[in-house]
């Protein structure tokens, strides 16, 4: 098992498995363009459902005020509130859970720059080193042993929690926070204390195989990841296939996946979505590379905006989808501001693919299922595909 500091859910999202980085900016972004209905437009336009979500914003809202006034804890009572209302993907986070959030969706995160696993006999492994961050002036390299974060042992913890205690996340810690590592490299053993730094992620990676093939790596859709998407498609050698992989991808903005699509798909649609029963749909932009042979890879951790694009590349023949069933995330989510700074996050919508499926609680089933192997695979799909000239 792997992890990495930005995409470590905190340990409110952890709870309930409201794993989402997806959505959490979505309506903010659909305000600014037009492409969601005007709040004050909901109640003409569809009564029961506005009512609806707007009544449960209400009641989380009304319980964090009333706990504060009686001189108790906003967010517990948000907390309650939340897990009366029924709504699986619904959550709460601490004013700095949710910095991370919007930190994290402009591709940022704050962390010492580590990426680990856990070993079979337990022990962590620091598997890369981030340039340029505080990890790598202190020295740390790849291989190193990781003992301990802040004097707790990490041996046989889950990667998740020893990337939480990396980060912070008990204490909301900020950049500027210092965190001291138990360290081993072969018979040297020795301490290391770091301060956290805001550092960039990078949420697209790419790389050729020998065979010319390009292989995009989307970890999350982070600002600005749709148009890296395109440039890559752009430089790709012609006479080669493209390996998209969104295998672990967490989500991230709506509108940097649409840009994603938008290099595959010359215009169209790629996604449906009610917000309160409002209907709207979400369009690629047109111009883009609808030649070339394309093979997607997904798993049980490919989620929400990831679903969504996969679901539009598929529905539209447009990618041969490879690997096992996604996660099954595709719910919106509205979030709402309460008196102490937390913030709740409740269901307000969900979206479709472009054959009108829905995705939350099915997922995505690909055309071929793959366990391991799955890029070697994708390989062998790619030639069959044929000369996309």
């Amino acid at each position: 098992m792997s992890g990495r500091e930005l995409f470590c859910q905190p340990r409110r999202v952890r709870r309930g498995a409201a794993l989402t980085l997806v959505f959490a900016g979505l309506l903010v972004t659909g305000a600014a363009t037009g492409a969601f209905p005007d709040p004050g437009q909901s109640d003409r336009k569809t009564p029961t459902g506005a009512a609806r979500a707007a009544d449960r914003h209400d009641d989380v809202a009304k319980a964090a005020a009333d706990a504060m006034a009686d001189g108790k804890s906003p967010m517990e009572a948000a907390e309650r509130a939340v897990s009366r209302s029924g709504d699986r993907w619904a959550a709460v986070y601490s004013e700095g859970e949710y910095q991370e959030f919007e930190e994290a969706l402009d591709g940022q995160y704050t962390g010492v720059g580590l990426w680990a696993r856990r070993e079979r006999d337990g022990r962590i492994e620091v598997t890369k080193v981030q340039a340029g961050s505080p990890a790598a002036t202190a020295g740390i390299r790849k291989g190193d042993r990781l003992r301990s974060v802040d004097g707790a042992d990490v041996d046989g913890r889950p990667v998740t929690d020893v990337v939480s205690l990396l980060r912070g996340d008990a204490t909301d810690a900020r950049a500027g926070t210092t965190v001291t590592l138990g360290l081993e490299r072969g018979t040297r053993a020795w301490t290391e204390t770091l301060r956290r730094a805001l550092l960039s992620t990078d949420s697209v990676t790419v790389r050729k195989l020998s065979a010319g093939i390009t292989v995009i790596k989307i970890s999350a859709f982070t600002k600005g990841s749709g148009e890296l998407v395109r440039d890559a498609v752009r430089q790709a050698p012609a006479d080669a296939g493209i390996v998209l992989d969104l295998r672990g991808n967490s989500g991230g903005l709506v509108s940097e996946a649409v840009t994603a699509a938008s290099a595959f798909l010359d215009g169209g649609l790629v996604a449906t979505y009610d917000v309160d029963g409002a209907q709207r749909a979400l369009h690629a932009d047109a111009g883009g590379d609808t030649a070339r042979p394309l093979v997607a890879l997904v798993d049980g951790g490919t989620m929400s905006a990831a679903e969504m694009l996969t679901g539009a590349l598929q529905d539209r023949g447009r990618a041969v989808v490879l690997g096992s069933r996604t996660f099954g995330k595709g719910s919106i989510q509205m979030p709402t501001r309460l008196p102490d700074g937390s913030v709740a996050e409740l269901t307000v919508g969900h979206y479709r693919t472009p054959s009108g499926h829905t995705v939350d609680g099915r997922g995505i089933t690909p055309d071929l299922e793959v366990g391991s192997g799955a890029l070697e695979r994708a390989e062998t799909v790619l030639s069959g595909l044929g000369d996309p000239s």
